[in-house]
């Protein structure tokens, strides 16, 4: 069976990305090293550092920023994160300066979902799951 262990977001900034993802979101640095130009530089949850990895991948096409603003543009979140509590995750990351869409909404037959901004060009969407 095949399992997720590394995904990406483009960031338009890597080192504005490091420090979003890591001191304002609370995820922790794995992996930082050079790579062709940029950094190979990944995430993961505390505690689950053997989990699956973010990579916060530098722009390096055109058409990369270009996917990445027609998303935006759109309202289309790039990614999604769980949480056991959107409010107050939501909360938390609000009063550390965090932009949200909307404030957390619960569509019927779907759990609760919030919308951010992560200061380097996406949207991301957290959803509640227990």
């Amino acid at each position: 069976m095949l399992r997720i262990v590394l995904t990406s977001i483009l960031v338009d900034d890597q080192d504005k990305a490091e420090a979003f993802y890591t001191d304002v979101l609370g995820f922790r640095k794995k992996q930082d090293f050079p790579a062709g130009g940029a950094r190979w530089l990944t995430v993961v949850t505390p505690g689950a550092e053997n989990g699956t990895e973010l990579l916060l991948e530098p722009m390096g096409y055109d058409f990369a920023r270009t996917y990445q603003k027609a998303l935006y543009d759109a309202g289309i979140p790039c990614t999604t994160f769980a949480s056991e509590d959107v409010q107050a995750e939501y909360d938390r990351l609000k009063a550390r300066g965090v932009v949200f869409r909307a404030e957390p909404t619960r569509v019927e037959g779907m759990p609760t979902i919030a919308v951010f901004e992560d200061t380097c060009g996406n949207l991301v969407q957290i959803f509640e799951a227990s």
